[in-house]
């Protein structure tokens, strides 16, 4: 995806969220799905097939470590 592209995407999807958010969303809602779109974005990253076979130690280590955090935001 091009930069342009992953930029529209993000946007929207924050504009989305604060749409959500001014029709009675709760603020604890609303940053838990906040905080869940950035772990995605991250775990996308480092689940990349060639980031995975250029640093293989590296991107298990963080996979890992985005799904604990992915199951504590969620039990927030």
């Amino acid at each position: 995806m091009e930069p342009k592209e992953k930029a529209l995407e993000l946007y929207n999807y924050y504009e989305q969220l604060g749409r959500d958010f001014t029709r009675g969303v709760s603020m604890k809602e609303f940053a838990k799905l906040c905080a869940l779109k950035v772990v995605d974005e991250m775990f996308n990253y480092f689940n990349r097939e060639e980031f995975k076979m250029a640093y293989p130690e590296i991107a298990l280590s963080e996979i890992n470590y985005l799904e604990e955090v992915r199951k504590e935001i969620e039990v927030l």
